[in-house]
């Protein structure tokens, strides 16, 4: 059934003379003279069959049904600009979605994106949630995973180690003088990883606390490594997480310990998507993008300031068993 429409002429030249309170200041918006801007609401009144504005020498003023008519004509002017540019915005090119955890996405992934696509302007990224924690939707490309194999049915590469450090702001460190002394720290946890601080601590060959001083537990890591950003604690922080923030000085590794957990971040996908031109550009660039996290981890390590611990057989047990 076809729709009974005033003249969307009318309606535009009313709702931005109604919006304004002008027609002349609604003809500069709509780039045409005010006589147009008159003559088009005159039009759109008479075909409604009741007045929309009372005119006096100097202003407009809206009648019962003009404020009724203006603020849903203008929402859906807005709703209708929205979406075309949103249309607008929409790649013609190849789409690929990857699967990843809100933390590594945030603090690794997205902003080394701006690099893809300097290189790969015409292929759009879509970054989905997803992880070690989340389903894999079949939808996706790829995803991007913290384990130590591959899910069923689909194609794992290793881009680098997975290992935690602790971590917190210059001021928080300065009052940190041996490991010992977390034991008496206000220590975040994430409670979907909780096994990371006792793992750092069997590494480190360190009693572990049942509970530190003030322990401040948040749902995810995204949460717990803001938190760390903003002084609330020391965290323990998988290496690509905070690498980005170690190197700029917003978080210092308050002791020469990293805890490798003995498993990795993998870009899995299924062999179905092995030549898909958008995948094949975005795996070149990821590796290449693992490559330079694994050599800032290495150097990180070697400086001096560090060393890594082997994880303890049974640590690597438990983690298989918490999986």
């Amino acid at each position: 059934m076809a729709r009974r429409l005033p003249s969307l002429n009318g309606l535009r030249a009313f709702e931005a003379a109604g919006r304004h309170g002008s027609f002349t200041a609604a003809a500069r918006e709509l780039n045409v003279t005010q006589t147009a801007v008159s003559r088009l609401v005159r039009l759109l009144e008479d075909r409604l069959g009741f007045a929309l504005f009372r005119r006096h020498a100097s202003a407009l003023e809206l009648t019962a049904q003009g404020q009724a008519l203006l603020p849903g004509l203008t929402d859906a002017f807005n709703s209708i600009a929205r979406l075309t540019e949103s249309v607008a915005a929409m790649r013609g090119g190849p789409v690929l979605t990857v699967g990843v955890g809100p933390t590594l996405a945030v603090s690794w992934l997205i902003p080394r994106l701006a690099n893809f696509y300097r290189s790969h302007p015409d292929i759009e990224v879509r970054v989905a949630t997803g992880g070690a924690t989340r389903a894999v939707r079949d939808d996706w490309t790829c995803t991007i995973r913290r384990d130590t194999d591959a899910l069923p049915g689909y194609t794992a590469e290793r881009l680098f180690p997975s290992a935690v450090v602790p971590v917190c702001t210059p001021e928080l460190a300065s009052m940190l003088r041996s490991p010992d002394d977390l034991l008496n720290a206000t220590l975040i946890v994430a409670s979907n990883m909780p096994n990371e601080w006792p793992h750092w601590f069997e590494a480190a060959r360190l009693r572990s606390p049942l509970h530190s001083a003030g322990e401040v537990s948040f749902e995810s890591n995204a949460m717990a490594m803001q938190a760390a950003l903003d002084g609330v604690g020391i965290a323990i922080a998988q290496f690509p997480y905070v690498s980005d923030a170690l190197a700029a000085g917003r978080l210092v590794a308050p002791f020469p310990i990293v805890a490798p957990t003995g498993d990795g971040w993998l870009l899995e996908y299924r062999p179905i998507h092995r030549e898909d031109p958008a995948l094949l550009a975005f795996r070149e660039w990821l590796h290449q993008e693992a490559e330079c996290e694994r050599q800032v981890e290495t150097e990180f390590v070697n400086r001096g300031s560090m060393r890594t611990i082997r994880p303890r057989a049974s640590v690597r047990k438990r983690q298989r068993r918490d999986r």
